[in-house]
């Protein structure tokens, strides 16, 4: 049996995934070789990864040359090839999402960032971008704002499966869970297989720390020098525990003897962003059955090459977690306050992204049409 770090983290219910999709990962061999080498099992995507791996240009000239040639605009080119990228990623893990019963070989897509505050909206993008990668395997990502719980749920009540992004909170993620399994509900009262509806909750880690880490060095006191880089791992593992709890309650335990699956919680932003923290720390410190940590390349390499497995290193801290934010609220630092400003700079960064993405598409199809 083979005993890398990566295998052993998959044994230990982890599903690995990808976060970064491009045309010459696809082309080159490499996502494969990632899929075979280091366990990975799944793709999620975003408006960043698209802007770099697009206006890196690799792979994508012949592609914006047929779209000119069509008389695309930017708009419809930029869905043109981003949904050809998932829809080919999507086949090249087709035999992981069938022998996992759909649980992984999932392949995700978000709806445009400029929907955020807009539920039709969302709600209409998710179907057509459903509709056009027209791969089972796929998963649509919806923000978790609050015009996105709406949409989660009717997005999930089509039977479309859906990953839910920029999750902060610990209350927007049982408000996420709520809408999930209403959803589900919806789509068993119109007579939908729901067996065949999955979903994950995309809670983001290293963010958090971000943010608080420089409001505890303005504390300036030990106390608040002690709490430095633990808000992250905390805050992941109490929603777990919101997960165990929500997913064993009578509502869920219903749905799930109906055929329904547990929305699982995905550990994103996983990322080290503080050079004096373990760079492995947001994968090591999160290890639970069935959880899924999309991470970039350069954790994932991280792990693979000296990350230790030592077992659930969530369930049994649950109480340590509280008291960590906690403490941190006793320095003064509002969770509220943090967790609202985390959700509008995410939305924000993403509008940046998919400007620049649309900067460099719309020179190339100029480029090409010249």
């Amino acid at each position: 049996m083979t005993t890398t770090p990566t295998a052993e983290l998959s044994r230990a219910g982890v599903s690995i995934w990808l976060d970064d999709l491009s045309r010459n990962r696809i082309e080159s061999g490499e996502l494969a070789e990632l899929q075979a080498s280091h366990d990975v099992v799944g793709v999620t995507t975003n408006p960043t990864i698209f802007a770099g791996a697009i206006g890196g240009g690799i792979g994508y000239g012949e592609r914006i040359a047929a779209c000119a040639a069509r008389g695309l605009d930017t708009a419809a080119t930029i869905v043109e090839l981003t949904t050809a990228d998932v829809a080919d990623a999507c086949d090249l893990f087709a035999n992981v999402y069938a022998e996992s019963g759909g649980r992984d070989g999932r392949v995700s897509i978000e709806v445009e960032p400029g929907l955020a505050r807009d539920t039709a909206g969302t709600i209409a993008q998710a179907i057509d971008l459903w509709k056009r990668v027209n791969r089972p395997n796929a998963m649509i990502k919806i923000p978790a704002t609050v015009e996105g719980l709406e949409a989660i749920t009717a997005v999930i009540a089509a039977g479309i499966s859906v990953n839910v992004t920029l999750i902060f909170s610990l209350e927007r993620y049982r408000q996420v869970i709520n809408a999930y399994l209403t959803g589900l509900e919806q789509a068993r009262a119109a007579g939908t297989d729901i067996s065949q509806i999955h979903s994950v909750a995309s809670f983001f880690v290293s963010r958090v720390d971000t943010e608080i880490d420089p409001r505890l060095t303005a504390v300036g006191t030990p106390e608040a020098a002690a709490l430095s880089g633990q808000a992250g791992v905390a805050n992941a593992r109490l929603a777990y525990e919101v997960y165990t709890q929500a997913f064993g309650s009578e509502r869920a335990r219903h749905l799930r003897e109906l055929g329904a699956n547990p929305q699982r919680p995905l550990w994103a932003s996983t990322g080290v962003k503080n050079p004096a923290l373990p760079d492995t720390l947001y994968v090591s410190e999160l290890i639970a059955a069935d959880v899924v940590n999309t991470m970039p390349e350069a954790t994932l390499r991280a792990f693979a090459d000296h990350g230790v497995v030592r077992g659930d290193t969530i369930s049994s801290e649950f109480l340590e977690s509280n008291q960590v934010l906690n403490q941190i609220d006793g320095q003064g630092i509002d969770y509220v306050e943090v967790t609202t400003q985390l959700e509008r700079e995410g939305l924000e960064k993403f509008d940046a992204s998919w400007t620049e993405l649309c900067e460099t598409v719309a020179q190339a199809l100029e480029g090409a049409r010249a």
